[in-house]
C-alpha cells in the first residue's frame, strides 16, 4: 500500500474550490462556509489515510471526499435543535422540552413571533402597558387569586418571592421540603441567593405544627411550604397542612408562601389520577402566595407563576429582579392561549397535550398502538414487530409514583442489534426516542399521535433495516 500516492491523489483546495459542484455550494450557502468544511475534510482524510491499512478503503474515502464536503457544509447549516419524536412514554419529559404545546395554540404564538405586537402597551389607553396584563386576569379567574405575574421559571419564581418577602430575615421552612429540583438546583440554595436566611424545622419525615411556632422569631419574615411534586415520603411521617400553617401565619401577621411545583388547574383524581393540589385549593386553604411551574401539568410554556394576594404581588412587580427575570413575548403569548382553554375543563382536557395524554383511555392508546404495528409491517420493516402492554409516566418532578397502564409498538431488528437500532433511530432526520427493555425497541403509543405515528414509519424507512 503506498501511502504516499494515495497522499498525492488528495486535491489541493484551489482545485476544489473550482469543480462545479463546489462552486454550487459556494453560490448556496457561502465561501467561508464551504473553505472552512474542505479544510476540515481535507485534514479528516489525511488522518484516515494515515491510520489506514486498506488500500480499497482509502480509495473509497478519497472517491467520497465531495459529497462529505457536501454533507459537512450542510451539517454546518442544520440548527441544533430539532423536533423528535417522544416514543418514550414519559409525558414530561425533561430532556425532551417537557410540555408540547398545541399547535393550534402555537398558530397564535406564531403571528405575534413574526411581527409586532401589544406587548407592553395598552390599546385602550395608548400607552405603556403591562406584559402581565395579557394573561393575570386570566389567572385571577381561574384560580381565584387577587393578583398573578409570571417569570422565566419556578427556581425564578422562589428567588423573586424571597427575594421580596423575606429578604434580610428568616423564612422558615420544614427540613422534609428541601428538595433538589433538577441539574443539582436545591431549594436551600435558591432561598440563600434571595438574600434570606433558612430556618429548617422538623426532620426528613416529620414536622409538627408546633415545629414552626417555636421557630418564629422577631427576624421571621416569611412561612414557606414546598410541595415534594418530584418525590414521596412514606411511611412514619407526618408534615403540617397549608391551612394549619396558615393558622400560624395569621396569628403571628406573617406572608405564607408555598411553592407546588408542577402546578395543576384541574382536579386529576376525577380522570382516574392520583389527587394532586391544585392552585385554587392552595389558595382557599390560606396559602398568601403560591408558585409554579408553566411547563408541567399546567401544559404551558416555561415560566414561573405567580398567583396571590395584590400587595405581595405589587411589591413583587417592583422588585429589581423582576426585569431580569421577565418573561418574553412568547412566554407571555403562549400562557395566554394555553389559559385560555381552561375556562372550559373539557377544552382543556381536550386541547391542551399534556392533559390529552395523561386523560386518554387504555383503549384508545392501545388501537393507536396497533394501527403503528401494521403501518411498521407493511412498510417492510425488517424486524419482529409486536405490540405490549407498557406503563408511562408523567415525568418533569410531577406524579412520580403514578403509572399510567399504556401500550407499545416493540421492534427487534433481524439484522441489526437493538443497540445499534436505537443508535440509528437517534440519528435520523427526524430523530425517534423511544425505550429499550429485553432486548427490544419500545415505542410507546401513549406519547404519540396520528401525525408521529406516520413520522415514525417515514423515518424507519431510513434506518436501513427495511426490505422494500
Amino acid at each position: 500500500m503506498n501511502k504516499n500516492l494515495l497522499y498525492r491523489n488528495i486535491p489541493k483546495v484551489d482545485v476544489l474550490l473550482e469543480e462545479e459542484k463546489i462552486q454550487e455550494l459556494i453560490e448556496r450557502y457561502s465561501y467561508d462556509t464551504v473553505i472552512e468544511a474542505i479544510r476540515q475534510e481535507l485534514d479528516s482524510l489525511r488522518a484516515f489515510i494515515g491510520k489506514c491499512e486498506s488500500e480499497d478503503e482509502a480509495n473509497h474515502r478519497l472517491s467520497v471526499l465531495r459529497e462529505r464536503i457536501a454533507e459537512n457544509v450542510a451539517r454546518m447549516h442544520r440548527p441544533n435543535m430539532r423536533s423528535v419524536v417522544n416514543a418514550t412514554g414519559t409525558i414530561l419529559h425533561t430532556n425532551l422540552g417537557r410540555a408540547p404545546i398545541g399547535e393550534k395554540h402555537m398558530k397564535h404564538v406564531f403571528e405575534i413571533a413574526t411581527g409586532y405586537s401589544n406587548l407592553e402597551y395598552s390599546l385602550e389607553e395608548g400607552k405603556r402597558g403591562e406584559r402581565y396584563s395579557h394573561f393575570e386576569k386570566l389567572l385571577c379567574k381561574l384560580t381565584g387569586a387577587e393578583a398573578a405575574m409570571a417569570v422565566n421559571n419556578n427556581a425564578s419564581s422562589v428567588l423573586l418571592i424571597l427575594s421580596t418577602l423575606g429578604k434580610g430575615g428568616e423564612v422558615v421552612v420544614s427540613r422534609g421540603e428541601l428538595v433538589e429540583i433538577g441539574g443539582k438546583f436545591r431549594v436551600p440554595d435558591v432561598m440563600e441567593q434571595s438574600g434570606a436566611t433558612l430556618v429548617e424545622v422538623g426532620t426528613t419525615n416529620k414536622t409538627h405544627y408546633s415545629d414552626y411556632e417555636n421557630a418564629i422569631t422577631e427576624e421571621t419574615k416569611a412561612l414557606l411550604k414546598v410541595h415534594t411534586s418530584n418525590y414521596r415520603i412514606v411511611g412514619f411521617t407526618e408534615n403540617v397542612s397549608i391551612a394549619e400553617m396558615s393558622e400560624i401565619a395569621k396569628a403571628h401577621d406573617l406572608p405564607l408562601i408555598e411553592d407546588i411545583g408542577s402546578g395543576v388547574l384541574v382536579d386529576l383524581s376525577k380522570y382516574g389520577l392520583t389527587y394532586e393540589p391544585t392552585v385554587q385549593d392552595s389558595l382557599k386553604n390560606g396559602a398568601d402566595i403560591v408558585c409554579f411551574s408553566g411547563d408541567k401539568l399546567l401544559g404551558g410554556p416555561q415560566a414561573g407563576i405567580i398567583v396571590g394576594k395584590k400587595k405581595y404581588i405589587d411589591q413583587m412587580k417592583k422588585n429589581q429582579l423582576t426585569r431580569a427575570l421577565r418573561i418574553d413575548k412568547f412566554t407571555a403569548a403562549t400562557l395566554e392561549v394555553v389559559l385560555q382553554e381552561y375556562l372550559s375543563e373539557e377544552k382543556a382536557i381536550k386541547n391542551i397535550p399534556v392533559l390529552r395524554m395523561m386523560t386518554e383511555s387504555f383503549e384508545d392508546v392501545a388501537k393507536r398502538a396497533r394501527g403503528l404495528k401494521r403501518m411498521l409491517q407493511n412498510a417492510g420493516i425488517d424486524a419482529v414487530i409486536e405490540t405490549e402492554h407498557c406503563e408511562s409516566q408523567i415525568g418533569g418532578g410531577s406524579l412520580p409514583l403514578e403509572r399510567i397502564p399504556s401500550m407499545a409498538v416493540t421492534i427487534k431488528a433481524n439484522a441489526i442489534t437493538t443497540e445499534e437500532l436505537e443508535e440509528r433511530m437517534r440519528c435520523l432526520e427526524v430523530p425517534v426516542i423511544g425505550r429499550t427493555l429485553n432486548d427490544k425497541i419500545l415505542l410507546d403509543a401513549r406519547t404519540l399521535d396520528a401525525k408521529a405515528c406516520k413520522t415514525i414509519v417515514q423515518q424507519f424507512k431510513e434506518t436501513g433495516i427495511c426490505n422494500r
